[in-house]
């Protein structure tokens, strides 16, 4: 099933770097710049990794992951961040959810996602 999922983009501060899958390089600037900034200043304060992806039917998911012995790793916090995140950018996450629905998948938009 991991084979059906596609990143779209993920932050890591092991290696203090910042990911965006080239397949969506077409997103607008300011949808690119806001989701680096969410996935970076989670890393910063979580710690680990976070990798948002699409599911096989383009259902936008977070992902996090973190290394053995990595005591400074914050999973209640991570979960509670998460949370917040979707709360607070439910907008942004639906409208990339579109997004890749409709031009990657290639479903018709019936507008009823909206």
């Amino acid at each position: 099933m991991e084979n059906d999922k596609v990143v779209l983009c993920g932050a890591s501060i092991y290696t203090q770097k910042y990911y965006l899958n080239e397949q969506f390089k077409s997103l607008p600037e300011g949808i690119r710049d806001e989701l680096q900034i969410m996935c970076v200043l989670y890393t910063e304060e979580i710690g680990g990794v976070l990798k948002l992806v699409f599911d096989e039917e383009g259902n936008l998911q977070f992902e996090t992951d973190w290394e053995e012995g990595d005591l400074l790793y914050d999973e209640i916090g991570s979960i509670l961040k998460i949370k917040q995140l979707q709360r607070t950018r439910t907008e942004l996450l639906e409208s990339l959810e579109l997004y890749y629905k409709v031009f990657i998948l290639g479903q018709a938009y019936s507008g009823e996602d909206v």
